[in-house]
């Protein structure tokens, strides 16, 4: 006698159906250097911001000039998840080019 469940009902394969891909859809990306980067964050939210130093003379300038030119605003999750894939992507850079050193300031 057949089993009255068929194979697609199973636990398994209904976990297979719900897997989603991700189709990378470029045609309207930008491309921005950044070598400053601040964040702020409140409860609902974390704020990325992205610019370049234009101080060129650091030693004889007071103040350091930075030309924001991009702000991106995640949400709590989304900032873990970027924090968790970042820390893989520069483990493994370490591991090949050697441990990086930054000034926290």
């Amino acid at each position: 006698m057949a089993d009255p469940k068929s194979e697609a009902d199973s636990p398994h394969e209904a976990a297979r159906d719900q897997q989603k891909t991700v189709e990378w859809i470029d045609r309207n990306m930008a491309t921005h250097f950044a070598n400053v980067v601040n964040v702020q964050s409140t409860r609902e939210q974390v704020d990325l911001f992205f610019g370049t130093n234009q101080t060129w003379n650091i030693s004889s300038e007071p103040k350091l000039a930075v030309d924001l030119s991009n702000r991106v605003i995640l949400t709590p999750h989304a900032a873990k998840r970027l924090w968790a894939v970042l820390g893989g992507v520069l483990r493994e850079y370490e591991q090949r080019y050697g441990v990086l050193t930054v000034d926290r300031s």
